[in-house]
């Protein structure tokens, strides 16, 4: 099993994603430089947090057109196992392996705390350690994580159970108390059609031990892990 991290200049969680995956999931790791088009044979590519290339333009739009890119929607297309995590989030949407995109956050104000997540969907690469309705506890650190997709993308996002992670309560209620940053349906994690395309604004390499107050990201990444090792990708 072995996981790819992209470096984009200005990504800033590279490490932290190394971290958790090498020392507290225990697979082999490697960095995959953005100006790089070799994968080097990763089963998944992790796309971290941080601000590529400073976030100029908008979110994400420079680092979209990184060679790297090439080779990860290439990669994705033939099934592949992506993961976006917040700035990698936004920077698959605008490469187009997932639909939406961010807006500012509601009150125009970065926020950096920890929120709840219900998971919607468990049989997919990426949750299927956990259980349908299990309310998870991870980090949010971002200024424009407010999703949004227009009503027929919703709609299809919905029939299509592409839906994984909504904020929620720590009791698992959906409510716009609950919604941190105003994303529409609560949305802070999809999957695309495929499912082997994940996005999520919460950072789960940053609650991988006890120490930093939830191991809740473990769950993401155990996921993945089994996913590959049953032999699905």
């Amino acid at each position: 099993m072995k996981f790819g991290v992209i470096i984009f200049p200005g990504t800033n969680c590279d490490y932290d994603t190394y971290w958790a995956l090498k020392e507290q999931m225990g697979v082999t790791v490697d960095f995959l430089w953005h100006k790089d088009t070799d994968l080097k044979q990763c089963d998944c590519v992790v796309l971290p947090g941080g601000f590529a290339h400073g976030d100029y333009m908008r979110t994400g739009a420079i680092a979209r057109f990184s060679p790297i890119m090439t080779s990860v929607i290439s990669f994705a297309q033939n099934g592949g196992l992506v993961l976006g995590i917040c700035n990698g989030f936004q920077i698959v949407m605008e490469a187009g392996l997932l639909p939406g995109a961010m807006l500012s956050n509601r009150r125009l104000k970065f926020i950096c705390d920890y929120v709840n997540l219900k998971v919607e969907e468990i049989n997919t690469p990426f949750t299927n350690a956990c259980q349908k309705g299990e309310v998870l506890k991870m980090p949010i650190a971002h200024n424009e994580g407010n999703y949004f997709v227009d009503s027929d993308s919703l709609k299809k996002l919905k029939k299509n159970e592409q839906i994984i992670l909504r904020y929620c309560s720590p009791e698992g209620e959906l409510s716009d108390d609950a919604n941190p940053n105003g994303a529409l349906d609560a949305i802070a994690g999809i999957s695309n059609e495929q499912g082997n395309v994940m996005g999520l604004m919460p950072h789960p390499e940053r609650c991988c031990e006890v120490l930093l107050g939830s191991q809740d990201g473990k769950k993401i990444f155990q996921s993945i892990i089994n996913w590959v090792k049953k032999g699905n990708a």
